[in-house]
């Protein structure tokens, strides 16, 4: 009953991505009444295609789901606060190895009929080009419309800085020629999930230097590329050097062939992308090649001669604030009256971090809204030291750069411990145990 106070303050959220749900379920669950305004599918960027909340663009994976890593701890973070797109992904979950990936349409589905469903949360589809007065938390994410990005920009007075995100390639299963791969996973960790293409050493150069000649689209009225590491393509990697992909995405580490029992020279995985397992996705090759170029280049990949694309890989604008010099550590736009940000425009990196930024501006805002002092997480948890790294005025901030989630943006343990695994173990307990305080 006591949440029913607060139905008369109404909150907005603007943007249906993962930080855009995230954050209306929270001030949907305190109490406030929600205006969710998402512009699909009245709007779409170039980069989007399903009319569902919570679209996953550039992978279905959610990385890896072993508490003893940054993206697991992270999750089991988020879980505990009662997160609404870890709960779906634990139920539309494919096999993926030890990570989590999820169905993407199934994914989607889900988060949009709670949303729909949720009786103070009221969606509404446009395009917002106004900057909102009060009370607002923005999730425009990566691809915020040129209009609404303009008055981000006019409001906060710094500009912004861009980069480039690429989507890898999705062929279908049937056409990969099941004589040339084999199914494994990297040192025989989880399941056998992945489909790995192995290479012999004059197939790999053969492919390289096509990949390294091959034209690539053209970026329209943006002159420079700036790609974040996390996301580089295929083709700029390789042309940083011919063994750049042999220890990178292409790395045979882990891999022995069991019908050779051999190690490949080289190898490309390949990751399923929807629970009838009808549809894969090359691991690690975003890319910006024209369509024909990636039909031409990538078909030279052992397995894939005959290789049916039922998406091209696509490059597209990522921008995002100068959060150092515009936010506080609950994601708060400095002397603004409730106007908070969250997702992927913050500079945190990747689905589940911009998830987690939008539970912590939802509690943030509920908290601000019914005079509870502010939210703020512990550095040794992961969810506060990405809140404290978007936040740091201590840091040189002119060139702030996108973070996602890493042991080593925790704070060491007193002790010292030589191996990683125990180490990361200590650390990973030592925050979800913060977080539950």
């Amino acid at each position: 009953m006591k949440n029913e106070l607060f139905k008369s303050i109404e909150c907005s959220v603007i943007g249906a991505g993962l930080a855009g749900v995230e954050a209306a379920n929270v001030l949907a669950r305190e109490g406030f009444s929600v205006r969710l305004i998402e512009m699909k599918p009245v709007k779409k960027s170039p980069a989007h295609s399903y009319d569902g909340f919570a679209e996953l663009v550039c992978s279905n994976s959610l990385k890896a789901k072993r508490i003893d890593s940054a993206a697991g701890m992270l999750k089991e973070e988020m879980r505990r606060l009662g997160s609404i797109t870890v709960e779906a992904a634990l139920r539309t979950a494919t096999p993926a190895g030890g990570a989590l990936a999820v169905d993407r349409v199934l994914f989607s589905d889900l988060i949009t009929k709670q949303i729909k469903e949720n009786k103070n949360i009221t969606v509404e589809h446009r395009e917002l080009t106004l900057f909102p007065e009060s009370n607002a938390i923005i999730c425009t994410g990566p691809l915020t419309s040129d209009a609404f990005a303009a008055r981000i920009e006019q409001r906060c007075g710094v500009g912004f800085l861009s980069f480039y995100d690429a989507a890898a390639p999705i062929i279908s299963a049937e056409s990969i020629n099941a004589d040339k791969v084999y199914f494994a996973t990297r040192y025989d960790k989880g399941e056998a999930d992945y489909i790995n293409c192995p290479f012999e050493k004059e197939e790999y150069e053969r492919f390289y230097n096509a990949l390294v000649q091959a034209q690539t689209a053209p970026l329209r009225e943006f002159e420079t590329l700036k790609v974040f590491e996390g996301c580089m393509p295929i083709e700029v990697l390789a042309k940083r050097g011919a063994e750049s992909l042999r220890y990178g995405c292409m790395k045979p580490v882990g891999l022995i062939n069991p019908k050779t029992s051999k190690r490949p020279y080289a190898v490309v995985q390949l990751r399923v992308e929807n629970n009838a397992k009808t549809l894969y996705n090359l691991v690690g090759f975003q890319t910006n090649l024209k369509f024909s170029e990636q039909e031409r280049v990538f078909k030279l990949i052992p397995g894939l001669e005959n290789a049916e694309f039922v998406r091209y890989g696509v490059m597209h604008r990522n921008t995002f604030i100068n959060s150092p010099k515009l936010l506080d550590e609950t994601f708060m736009l400095n002397g603004a009256d409730n106007i908070f940000f969250a997702g992927q425009i913050t500079g945190v990196e990747g689905y589940m971090e911009s998830a987690a930024s939008g539970i912590i501006a939802g509690m943030s805002l509920a908290r601000k809204l019914k005079g509870v002092a502010p939210l703020k997480l512990p550095p040794t948890s992961m969810i506060g030291a990405l809140s404290a790294y978007i936040s740091d005025k201590n840091r040189y901030s002119d060139d702030f750069q996108p973070m996602g989630a890493n042991m080593g943006l925790l704070p060491p343990l007193d002790e010292k411990i030589k191996n990683k695994q125990e180490r990361y173990m200590r650390l990973a307990v030592r925050g979800i145990t913060a977080i539950d305080s």
